[in-house]
């Protein structure tokens, strides 16, 4: 008898995390990724600041699956999804079936209806965004060196970072601490010290999703860290010679794309309905409506969590809809219909600020400063996947805190 076959695409939290939990279900699994590695995205903004290495956050598919008989990995991209067919197809042309289909294909950058902007403000998803982005903002540093033109220097000395979440607010400490702390001894005839952070926000403040207090204290550590906050002021405008913020240009040599995110196609391939974001909108059980053998899970699904709202875009959601989506297939296999729903346990909120320096919200408590930083770091040890890489990330960190030097400070060839 042929065994119940069960496709994953995408090798995100979610999708990992649901393919570990399927290990002994008697099912034969695939796993579809258009990358062969997995990525702690979480870190991936250290990758693109020069503090981490983006070998030391991203492990191969094949490696960490290595002992699991029963799952096939394939590399390659899903463009297409025939429900009636139960067949995935591939950008090659090639198609896979299945009886059980789960997608966790994740987000890409939004650039609200200006695409055009996306060649001159790089967003960060993956590991080469992490690499171009740290290129630019090493370079910059070196290309102001050389320059003898005023205005050319002050814009390559121009570092706008367009979004006030996580990550924008990640970024603009780290190249702060960069300027300000690392540089100045390393450069002979460029002030570091002159380099201008601007961290644009539409919203009326930081890191929306954190309790007010914490927005505050992030804003006053960034602002500590000399980066200038613009709170309620939009990109109108962005070149490859700098932005528009309202109505005022600013010449600037790297801007950070970190404003917003649109869902995978996800929803058009499987034709069920979908938020603003592209999200799928999906039924409690995380399956779409009109068919329970199709789950959406992680950053690809509108899902509700406790009061109504949506469940956020964390790495812990994500792997608890992985974990709960293969219970639930588990139950099918044994014939057990009940689907008890998904529901939602928020752990906690993160957001480092730079060199010692973080917010942390547990809803029952909220931390700032050095002690955030330094919870921070350990919950980000503990979910790294093997012990190789949580010692070379403590290292890499000991090291920067210890001496103020980052460690891969590298400039690729592009």
């Amino acid at each position: 008898m042929a065994k119940h076959e069960v496709v994953v695409v995408g090798a995100g939290f979610a999708g990992l995390q649901l393919v570990k939990k399927l290990r002994g279900a008697g099912a034969a699994i695939t796993l579809i990724d258009r990358r062969n590695h997995h990525l702690f995205q979480p870190l991936l903004y250290q990758a693109a600041t020069s503090v981490l290495s983006t070998t030391e956050i991203a492990w191969p598919i094949r490696q960490v699956l290595r002992d699991r008989q029963d799952v096939s990995i394939e590399l390659g991209e899903v463009t297409d999804v025939d429900r009636a067919a139960r067949t995935v197809r591939l950008a090659d042309g090639t198609e896979r079936h299945f009886d059980t289909l789960v997608l966790a294909t994740g987000v890409e950058h939004a650039y609200f209806g200006h695409d055009e902007w996306r060649p001159f403000a790089p967003g960060l998803k993956t590991g080469a965004d992490a690499a171009k982005i740290r290129n630019r903002i090493l370079s910059a540093f070196e290309l102001a060196e050389r320059s003898d033109s005023a205005e050319a220097r002050a814009a390559l000395m121009t570092f706008v970072v367009v979004g006030g979440g996580p990550t924008g607010v990640e970024l603009a400490g780290m190249i702060a601490d960069l300027a300000h702390s690392t540089f100045p001894r390393e450069f002979r005839r460029l002030d570091t010290h002159s380099a201008r952070i601007l961290l644009v926000e539409a919203g009326p403040r930081l890191l929306a999703a954190f309790d007010p207090r914490l927005s505050a204290a992030a804003q006053a550590a960034l602002e500590r860290r000399r980066v200038d906050v613009l709170l309620g002021e939009a990109v109108t405008s962005c070149t490859a010679v700098g932005v528009t913020i309202a109505d005022r240009p600013v010449p600037a040599h790297t801007v950070i794309w970190a404003a917003g995110v649109a869902a995978s196609p996800a929803a058009r391939w499987l034709d069920v309905p979908a938020d603003g974001s592209g999200r799928a909108i999906v039924l409690p059980d995380l399956a779409i409506p009109d068919d329970p053998a199709i789950f959406v899970i992680g950053d690809t699904a509108l899902v509700h969590g406790p009061g109504g709202a949506p469940v956020p875009g964390l790495a812990p959601a994500a792997k608890q809809q992985g974990e709960y989506v293969a219970r639930v297939i588990r139950a099918q296999l044994r014939g057990r219909p009940s689907r008890p729903p998904f529901r939602y346990r928020h752990q906690g909120s993160l957001a480092t600020i730079g060199h010692r320096a973080a917010v942390a919200d547990f809803g029952w408590i909220r931390l700032t400063g050095w002690l955030a930083w330094w919870v921070w770091g350990i919950v980000h040890i503990f979910f790294l996947i093997g012990a190789r890489s949580r010692v070379a990330v403590a290292l890499s960190w000991l090291w920067t805190y210890a001496k103020g030097q980052p460690s891969a400070r590298i400039i690729d060839e592009e």
